[in-house]
């Protein structure tokens, strides 16, 4: 084709949506990040790395890794480009090799924090940032977690489940928000109104952004909650004060990105109580929120 008809054709590739995102090839990413991928709605990747081998407790419960400890990264196409977002659980020993791994590879770190109070061994929590080629991230990120501890991914078939002891249907109605059982913990997850974008990408709820409630059954008819609040500043102080007042500590009041917008705080929560009554607390403090709820 010459210059001059490849000139004009160029307008119809446009038009007819040609030219568009790239999907990446998953299987070559999965490949390269060494596990495989849970597809997500709006073509997200997200990769698991759930602490399953630390022993980690908070006086005397046995924190499960979906209750605290359950790292993640999530791929999102981007134009030609994919952007990942994610959070690591490291032990103080893994943190200082995995953000030199992480800096080489090209992968930022856009927080480093703890998210518990009192636990042992202590934990820390790295936010990771990149964008470019989605093989090449995921190559990245590979190298940095064979520096840790964290095990491959489980290869046989998993028992059965036991029956879960709380009422989810029961939580779900005081929360306004169902979740699902996983590992041994109730799971919500509860997605902002407004749209989040960093530059021109509007960020997807599922990577990092929807408030997290998660319930761990501990036995005596009781259970532990943790997870984090995403809020706007002015609803920072509210949500405290409704925690305070229903007998849940906030444990931790930060940033987990760099450029948002709006600015969002990630206010982490630590209770242990009777499901019923956490699950009251929670709901006073979701209240204060621009959160999407259903009976509310």
């Amino acid at each position: 084709m010459s210059f001059r008809n490849l000139v004009a054709f160029l307008p119809s590739l446009v038009l007819t949506g040609s030219i568009s995102a790239q999907v990446p090839e998953w299987a070559a990413v999965d490949a390269a990040m060494g596990r495989p991928s849970a597809t997500q709605p709006g073509g997200l990747h997200r990769y698991g790395f759930p602490r399953t081998d630390l022993h980690v407790t908070v006086g005397t419960v046995d924190v499960k890794a979906p209750l605290a400890l359950g790292g993640w990264v999530t791929f999102a196409p981007h134009g030609t480009e994919v952007i990942a977002m994610g959070d690591l659980v490291l032990t103080q020993e893994e943190l200082g090799p995995v953000l030199g791994r992480l800096q080489a590879g090209g992968i930022q770190q856009t927080a480093i924090h703890h998210h518990l109070v009192g636990e042992s061994p202590r934990v820390f929590y790295v936010h990771i940032h990149g964008h470019g080629n989605a093989v090449e991230l995921a190559g990245a990120i590979h190298s940095a977690v064979g520096l840790t501890r964290i095990p491959p991914p489980a290869t046989a078939a998993p028992s059965p489940a036991a029956p879960f002891p709380l009422d989810t249907a029961a939580l779900a109605r005081t929360l306004g928000a169902s979740g699902r059982v996983t590992g041994g913990v109730y799971q919500v997850s509860i997605p902002r109104r407004e749209t989040v974008r960093e530059g021109d990408f509007a960020i997807p709820p599922a990577m990092g952004l929807g408030i997290a409630i998660n319930i761990q059954p501990i036995g005596d008819g009781k259970a532990a909650t943790t997870g984090d609040f995403v809020l706007t500043a002015p609803e920072v102080n509210p949500v405290i004060q409704a925690l305070i007042a229903n007998g849940i500590a906030p444990t931790s009041l930060h940033n987990h990105l760099l450029e948002e917008e709006p600015r969002l705080f990630f206010l982490h929560f630590w209770g242990v109580d009777e499901p019923g009554k956490l699950a009251r607390g929670l709901a006073a403090a979701l209240d204060r929120t621009n959160s999407v709820r259903i009976s509310h």
